[in-house]
């Protein structure tokens, strides 16, 4: 499903020493296997078929179906795990991306009044996303969403809105069951970032048209072939070792990088997932990304030259993406040699050269081969993150299921907004003092 190229890594690490890190990366594995390690109530995302069984499934695409009868849009509300994973696999492969507008990742009064605009003129549906229900973010779109939804449909609005919450408890559980909405669980064993193979992601991604039974056959067959502690034969205990390896010598920042624009969102999605995870305890590879071969015009530079405390992970799509041929044309661009030639070989080359550049000036690589852009290869890919995830936090030594920095933020947030109960403390504040200008 996914292989690794890791000539790119030699040069810096020899196969041995990765080879060495079998019992210690076998031994974090084990933890996350057996849930003997701290935030062990929060794995129920590890088989993806338990997440998501043949019933639920067909249940999500009938619910999809039903919603393209009252529209052709859905509004997904949601921050962080319940909206990064969605938009990441339909901007990757939706045939029409747009059929999803996103909603509450953002308290912008500029973002959602042009979403209102928008909605004023096409009928949509809507998805709300949270587990509690009360995330400022989320909540806050929802009333404005909401009273926009009900203004447009004064006949009522509870066959329009789909809620995926807690099974049981929370305000979106409570103002669900009062309207009747249709529900979707959020496993209690289940946090955000790790959630899009879950009816958190899986009813808009439906929706959007993508085959919903692939995406999760594909992550189900990841899991099957990576559930073997030995890392010769598991890629994902092989990237493991490697970026922890980098770690110990000084490697500061992990780049993800794409030469695929429709990938832009899953490298969103893998920021937080391994932000949100790994950096805890004043450690963690700084998680970054660039899009090549854009990026490579401006953060090439930095990537070619700059401080040597980075490495980066390709994503290579092997196979089956169009077929576009360079014309013949006027010779003055000096492009003769390429007519004929397809765009995919130009930007295969455009990977095989930056990879080895970046090598040859300090930067220590690897590629991770995707056979094709599919539901089923993406499905896989997305575990193969979360997997990985998870057992790297734990070989790091921390809990890669908790988030306690994100809460920092939240308490701060609610004590100048006057939230009831809520410290108002203003010190440290930035508006508490400044320095004048001019």
């Amino acid at each position: 499903m996914i292989s690794i190229n890791p000539t790119n890594v030699y040069p810096f690490l020899s196969d041995q020493l990765i080879r060495q890190q079998s019992a210690r990366v076998n031994t974090a594995h084990t933890i996350l296997s057996t849930g003997s390690g701290p935030g062990n109530d929060f794995i129920g995302w590890l088989n993806p078929a338990e997440v998501a069984p043949q019933s639920l499934i067909d249940d999500i695409v009938a619910t999809a179906e039903r919603l393209h009868d009252h529209a052709d849009k859905m509004v997904v509300v949601g921050i962080g795990g319940s909206y990064l994973g969605t938009r990441a696999v339909v901007d990757a492969l939706s045939p029409n991306p747009d059929a999803i507008a996103y909603a509450g990742q953002n308290v912008s009064a500029a973002y959602h009044a042009n979403l209102l605009r928008q909605l004023d003129t096409q009928d949509y549906v809507v998805n709300v996303v949270s587990k509690s229900g009360t995330t400022t973010e989320p909540a806050v779109a929802f009333r404005v969403i909401l009273d926009h939804l009900a203004a447009k449909y004064p006949n009522g609005v509870a066959d329009r809105v789909v809620a995926t919450t807690d099974k049981s408890r929370g305000a979106l559980r409570q103002l669900a069951t009062l309207n009747g909405y249709k529900t979707f669980p959020i496993e209690d064993a289940i946090g955000g970032r790790y959630s899009v193979l879950s009816p958190v992601g899986l009813l808009p991604i439906a929706f959007a048209g993508v085959d919903i039974h692939e995406l999760v056959r594909g992550a189900s067959d990841m899991y099957a072939k990576c559930t073997q502690g030995d890392i010769t034969s598991n890629p994902i205990l092989w990237y493991v070792a490697t970026r922890n390896l980098l770690m110990q010598k000084g490697i500061n920042i992990e780049v993800l990088a794409s030469f695929e624009p429709r990938l832009h969102f899953l490298l969103e999605w893998w920021k937080q997932l391994f932000g949100e995870s790994e950096g805890k305890n004043g450690i963690g590879l700084f998680p970054a990304s660039v899009e090549y071969t854009t990026d490579l015009h401006s953060m090439g530079q930095y990537m070619q030259d700059g401080r040597r405390i980075v490495m980066e992970t390709f994503l290579r799509i092997e196979s089956g993406e169009p077929t576009l041929l360079v014309p013949d044309g006027n010779p003055i661009d000096e492009l003769g040699y390429l007519v004929g030639r397809e765009l995919t070989a130009v930007n295969d080359a455009a990977w095989k050269a930056t990879a080895t550049a970046h090598a040859n000036g300090g930067v220590p690589n690897l590629t991770l081969n995707i056979p094709k852009l599919d539901a089923y290869h993406l499905g896989g890919l997305i575990y193969f993150f979360e997997r990985a995830c998870g057992i790297s936090g734990y070989l790091m030594g921390v809990n890669p299921f908790d988030q306690p920095g994100v809460e920092d933020y939240k308490r701060g947030m609610f004590s100048l907004l006057g939230k009831p109960g809520a410290s108002h403390s203003n010190e440290n504040h930035p508006e508490a003092s400044h320095i004048q200008f001019g």
